[in-house]
């Protein structure tokens, strides 16, 4: 079961990386596209906690940190989604309540994480989005993660409590 479980979340966090990277490109709006590797982290993190979430997180952040056409330094999306995992996980009684809960818990780490990847990368020097074009950017990463919320939250989440290995309660 242990091996089954691996492949459900590996597979899970790659076929996510896949389509933003590859598909979901050609939706880019001033170099910005959905975030689903994003939502797969939300999923996990209101399903089993900041823990599970945080070291989701990670992986799937430098997953997207390095598949191509990346043009940032590695690290800034894994730090971004250990963030995330970790925040959205702490909250995950009262965003479990409602769909209407679970969307703001989606905003909400959407804000976070994508104002996490502009602050680092403003901080590190990277040119790719300078400070005058991050205030434009951090609106429409929160409205594309929004839109996509009811078709990857539920089936992500689902996946989650299929294969987890236990419940815990905090």
């Amino acid at each position: 079961m242990a091996v089954l479980r691996a492949l459900a979340l590996t597979m899970t966090v790659t076929l996510a990386v896949v389509l933003q990277v590859a598909a979901f490109g050609h939706f880019s709006y001033d170099g910005v596209v959905p975030n689903l590797a994003l939502l797969v982290v939300v999923a996990a993190a209101l399903v089993r906690g900041p823990e599970f979430a945080a070291v989701l997180g990670f992986a799937a952040g430098l997953a997207i940190d390095l598949a191509p056409p990346a043009d940032h330094v590695a690290g800034r999306w894994a730090l971004a989604l250990v963030v995330v995992g970790y925040i959205a996980g702490r909250v995950r009684h009262d965003a479990g309540t409602s769909a209407v809960a679970a969307v703001v818990a989606v905003a909400a780490s959407s804000f976070i994480g994508t104002s996490v990847f502009a602050i680092s990368g403003m901080m590190l020097g990277d040119p790719g989005v300078p400070a005058a074009e991050v205030l434009q950017v951090i609106p429409v990463a929160v409205l594309y993660d929004v839109l996509l919320t009811p078709f990857v939250l539920p089936p992500a989440m689902l996946l989650f409590r299929r294969f987890g290995s236990r419940q815990v309660a905090y």
